[in-house]
C-alpha cells in the first residue's frame, strides 16, 4: 500500500499546483474586469476578446481548483444523513460516492471532452464574436481539468482506504484515532 500511498500523495501535489495556478486565476479574471470596466465605461471603448479571456479564466478557476476542493474535502454534498453518521460510516459513504459517481463521471467527460478539444485545435476554431478568441485553449481545461479529477478520485480512494486499515492519518473529521 506505501506505493499507493506515495502515488496519492503525489497526485495531491501535482493538484496543489494546479490549484495554485486557479488562485492565480481568480485574481486574473477580477482585474481584468475590472479593467475592462474601467475601459468601457469611462473611455468608451471595449473588446470581446476581454471578455472571453475573462470566461477562459473563469473556466480555469474551476476545472483547475475542483481536484483541490476534493482534496480538502470541502466538496459539495448532501448533508442529511452523512453528518449524522458515526465512526467509519462517513468514509464508507465517501468510498461508494467516489467509486460509483465520481469516477465513472469524471473518466466519461474526460474521454469526451478529449475528441473536441482534437477537432478545436486542428480547426483553430475561433469565437464567433468579433474580436474573439481561439477555442482550444479554453477547451483544454475540460479534459485536463476531469483528468485531475479522475487522478484526485484515486487519490481520495486510496488515502481512505489506508485510513480504514489504519495507515493513513486524513485531515478531517473523521474520528477513528491512527495508531
Amino acid at each position: 500500500m506505501s506505493g499507493l500511498l506515495k502515488f496519492a500523495l503525489g497526485v495531491d501535489w501535482i493538484n496543489d499546483k494546479f490549484g495554485r495556478i486557479a488562485a492565480v486565476t481568480v485574481l486574473m479574471a477580477a482585474l481584468i474586469s475590472a479593467g475592462n470596466a474601467f475601459v468601457r465605461y469611462l473611455m468608451d471603448m471595449s473588446s470581446n476578446g476581454w471578455l472571453e479571456i475573462q470566461w477562459y479564466l473563469f473556466a480555469a478557476t474551476v476545472m483547475l481548483g475542483a481536484p483541490v476542493v476534493l482534496k480538502l474535502n470541502e466538496h459539495v454534498r448532501v448533508d442529511i444523513f452523512y453528518g449524522k453518521l458515526k465512526g467509519n460510516g462517513p468514509v464508507y459513504v465517501d468510498l461508494f460516492g467516489l467509486i460509483f459517481f465520481l469516477m465513472p463521471v469524471m473518466g466519461l467527460l474526460a474521454w469526451l471532452s478529449w475528441p473536441l478539444l482534437v477537432k478545436m485545435f486542428l480547426t483553430h476554431e475561433m469565437s464567433s464574436n468579433a474580436g474573439g478568441l481561439i477555442r482550444w485553449p479554453a477547451m483544454l481545461l475540460l479534459p485536463l481539468g476531469f483528468g485531475l479529477m479522475f487522478l484526485q478520485g484515486l487519490s481520495e480512494i486510496v488515502k481512505r482506504i489506508a485510513y480504514l486499515q489504519g495507515r493513513f492519518q486524513m485531515d478531517t473529521h473523521y474520528e477513528k484515532p491512527v495508531q
